[in-house]
């Protein structure tokens, strides 16, 4: 069987380190690969080259195309498989053009639920500020706040979007027997009754929640969505963590409810913009935790991602049905 044209498209240093050796070496036992890594800068200097190409392969990174481009450079390429999450800055035209787009999303989406289940299990215990009390003031206070947290056993911890992540996030959940309340309004009733979950409005998550984990997709509807009539509700010694997008929070509203009550935390991985300006009040709060946009996958972790994105290839070769094919439809509600 004649082996498929494949190119590697993106940074190359970036490409490097999530298609290691060994993925790196299984793909080329499935597809003869044209020796230099693509990025924009180069697109016109391989353009006749690239005309054969028939897959794609890439990660963060991706360059956006337009649809013209796509159509004078690649006019050959069948499918994109994007060893990373969100494929919204450049999905579409590809699709528009009818190629295939595969995401390792799904791949993605493990190491960032992990990290927020570990938030949340921590953060109701009060861990977050007593553990600076301790260090900075003495163990009596310390103790003091942390009493004032109802620890993990009936919990109430709010999900904001039951996708991929949210639902990951509420499975790696199950054992602590919290009390889960999501906020989405693509999930059915029947869904939300398998996955073991209370839906409610947004506000009504916020004012009964003990931790609150955003998760929504990356949309133009959802920016600017948390605001002052979510987080003027949250509990005195509520935790917001977020891990979705900084666009997604009204900063000057969080902030505000951050120092008109200090018992409340906010942990955040993701801001607008990022990293946040060194003048910024999010530097100056004690009650917010920030960490530099790693709970995706890091170090180890974005082999797994190349991993799921070969499997996908491997299917598409064998012309079997693929697990995370992306489409123009799902690309309205996933991040």
């Amino acid at each position: 069987m004649k082996k498929m044209q494949a190119m590697f498209i993106g940074r190359a240093e970036t490409i490097q380190s999530v298609y290691r050796p060994g993925v790196r070496d299984e793909l080329h036992q499935l597809a003869d690969f044209y020796p230099i890594v693509i990025s924009r800068e180069n697109l016109a200097e391989h353009g006749s080259a690239l005309k054969s190409m028939e897959v794609a392969f890439s990660t963060w990174g991706m360059p956006a195309l337009e649809e013209d481009e796509i159509r004078h450079y690649l006019p050959n390429l069948k499918a994109l498989f994007y060893a990373a999450g969100s494929v919204q800055s450049f999905a579409r035209p590809f699709l528009h053009c009818g190629v295939t787009v595969v995401s390792a999303w799904a791949a993605n989406a493990v190491p960032v639920a992990e990290y927020t289940a570990a938030q949340i299990v921590l953060a109701n215990k009060g861990f977050f500020q007593s553990a600076q009390l301790y260090k900075h003031q003495n163990r009596q206070e310390a103790a003091g706040y942390a009493n004032a947290f109802p620890g993990n056993y009936n919990a109430k911890v709010g999900i904001i979007g039951a996708g991929m992540i949210g639902r990951k996030v509420i499975e790696l959940l199950k054992p602590y027997e919290l009390e889960i309340l999501v906020f989405d309004p693509f999930l059915s009733d029947e869904v939300a009754a398998r996955l073991n979950v209370t839906k409610v409005g947004l506000t009504d998550l916020f004012s009964q929640c003990q931790t609150i984990s955003n998760h929504l997709a990356n949309l133009p509807e959802t920016v600017g969505i948390l605001n002052k009539e979510q987080f003027d509700r949250m509990l005195p010694y509520a935790t917001f963590i977020n891990t979705g997008r900084g666009k997604q929070v009204v900063e000057p509203d969080l902030i505000s409810a951050l120092r008109d009550v200090p018992t409340r935390t906010a942990i955040l991985d993701v801001t607008f913009p990022e990293p946040v300006h060194r003048e910024s009040e999010l530097l100056k709060l004690d009650n917010v935790i920030l960490t530099p946009h790693i709970a995706g996958s890091n170090g180890t972790e974005v082999e797994r991602m190349a991993k799921y994105a070969m499997e996908e290839f491997r299917r598409y070769v064998q012309e079997e049905a693929m697990q995370y094919q992306v489409s123009l439809k799902m690309l309205e509600t996933m991040a």
